[in-house]
């Protein structure tokens, strides 16, 4: 066993015995790019990486693109570092799922905030429920600008039609802010609400996540002034 396979091992046993708690965040990112640099002194790459992106929420949250320009990290690190956050958002998300019925807006913020993880871009959701307020689909409405009212409302009104919901909960983020309604927010609101009411369709909610933070539109007594 040379220098480096000691070193490997030891590290495995210390994380095994004590958990993650029990070793640093460049430890931790040695142990990880094991996986994918077998023949590399990782502890460099694993300074470098955290040097370049400042922490390892920093590492996990970078481009691909970004990542290779870091010197030791190809394709397969990239890809296994991409694929980190991208798990735990796929168990988040299937957690919530279990969450069979939506009764109020606490039930759609704990369903939908997994959705919005590790998210850079605007997104747009639109959460669809029967009769009896369970789910029946969460679906990605738009990317980017999602409050377009050309586009983005009758694409909505087609997907709840499509379902065959009762009722919609429309929820978007705002990446690097606040969870706060804009006017944009607003008009957008009342015009898909209108939209769902000559449809038969009740929109129920909107909700605004920013990181592990929303608010309700229902809860915020904004849902009441909607009709015109």
């Amino acid at each position: 066993m040379n220098v480096h396979e000691g070193h490997r091992e030891r590290l495995r046993r210390s994380f095994f015995e004590n958990g993650a708690q029990s070793i640093t965040d460049i430890q931790a990112l040695e142990l990880l790019l094991f996986y994918a640099l077998p023949r590399r002194d990782t502890n460099v790459t694993a300074h470098l990486l955290l040097q370049r992106f400042g922490s390892l929420d920093g590492v996990f949250a970078a481009s691909a693109e970004d990542l290779c320009e870091v010197e030791g990290v190809g394709e397969y690190a990239a890809a296994l570092l991409l694929l980190v956050p991208e798990l735990m958002k796929k168990a988040r998300i299937s957690k919530a799922r279990e969450l069979r019925q939506i009764r109020n807006s606490e039930d759609a913020g704990q369903y939908l905030l997994p959705f919005f993880m590790n998210e850079q871009d605007e997104v747009a959701y639109l959460l669809c429920l029967d009769n009896k307020r369970a789910v029946i689909c969460c679906a990605e409405m738009g990317r980017g600008v999602v409050n377009s009212v050309d586009t983005s409302v009758r694409r909505m009104v087609e997907k709840a039609l499509k379902v065959k919901a009762v009722s919609v909960i429309l929820a978007h983020n705002h990446p690097n802010g606040i969870a706060m309604p804009s006017r944009e927010d607003d008009i957008f609101t009342r015009t898909l609400f209108n939209a769902m009411e000559t449809v038969g369709i009740h929109l129920e909610d909107h909700i605004i996540v920013a990181d592990e933070d929303y608010i309700s539109f229902a809860d915020s007594g904004l849902m009441g002034v909607l009709r015109y």
